[in-house]
């Protein structure tokens, strides 16, 4: 189910981040009415190097315009040690996104000298750090850069990235990859953030997307990033508390509540014992439910 607690116990909707590229001002135009939860408009991989400048302006442009309503829009520059990463964050910083996503992080040094251009450039405090983890470093140093900076507030999978650099076939299941992920989200959680999950390169192939989405979900993603909209419908769907879900979660909330007052220290719900930790994940639930709502309104 797509949530983060980010620390402070609050719930944001992050089912479903779609990939924009930032060279298309009719792709940008177009985002401003899908279903998305999140929206990430690309300077990086979706450019060609002699539309940089281009689309950056373009880019900075569109978050300026306010045009995408509740969405979270974010920003991904170009990684560390291209020509271009300096000026992207110079111009996000400015424009002031939700979050500026960084490619190819694998340090929590990195982490730190994001932040600190990203201040020293002006960004407003609301601008967040998404950090991409997509090669063997960042799964084995992802503890690190969890934990690197409270601006940072969620990780991105690269996929596609992670199976390159193992020499990994993309199979389904994704059985090569399920080490690096289960290192990512181990560090995610262990430090109060959201991790979303990697694309899946086929859009032609929704059973087979919706069976990396029900995956990820299972795993405990939090969401999950995308490159086409056809893909959004199904991400939605299954990054959301189903109806059953959120009526078990009220009825072990009640259960738990009338016993409190009437002193009870066993609590039962449906012949299953209920404890605190069961009561804190019925209590997620129902504020992710109640984040998928007013992200469709």
């Amino acid at each position: 189910m797509g949530a983060t607690d980010e620390g402070q116990g609050a719930v944001r909707a992050r089912r479903s981040v779609l990939y924009m590229p930032g060279a298309n001002e009719r792709a940008l135009e177009k985002a401003q009415a899908l279903p998305a939860d999140g929206l990430i408009l690309d300077l990086e991989d979706a450019v060609a190097p002699d539309a940089k400048e281009a689309a950056r302006e373009r880019v900075a442009a569109a978050v300026a315009s306010g045009a995408y309503g509740r969405r979270e829009v974010t920003i991904r520059v170009n990684g560390p040690g291209t020509p271009w990463f300096a000026d992207d964050l110079r111009a996000a910083a400015q424009a002031g996104p939700d979050a500026v996503v960084v490619p190819k992080v694998e340090s929590a040094q990195t982490v730190r000298e994001v932040e600190r251009r990203l201040e020293e450039a002006g960004a407003p405090d609301h601008t967040a750090i998404w950090a991409m983890v997509e090669t063997p470093r960042a799964m084995l140093d992802a503890r690190a850069v969890a934990g690197a900076s409270e601006r940072l507030t969620v990780l991105v999978m690269g996929t596609n990235d992670l199976a390159k650099e193992l020499h990994a076939a993309h199979v389904p299941g994704r059985a090569p990859l399920l080490t690096g992920l289960s290192l990512a989200l181990l560090a995610a959680r262990e430090a109060g953030k959201a991790i979303l999950d990697g694309v899946f390169n086929d859009v032609r192939d929704l059973a087979g997307f919706e069976a990396e989405c029900v995956q990820g979900q299972q795993f405990g993603f939090d969401g999950k990033t995308l490159i086409h909209p056809s893909q959004l419908e199904p991400c939605n769907r299954v990054f959301a508390p189903a109806e059953a879900e959120v009526a078990r979660a009220r009825k072990i909330i009640d259960a738990f509540e009338a016993a409190g007052r009437e002193g009870r220290g066993v609590v039962t719900v449906d012949g299953r014992m209920v404890e605190n930790l069961h009561v804190e994940e019925a209590r997620r639930v129902l504020a992710l439910a109640a984040a998928v709502a007013g992200a469709q309104e």
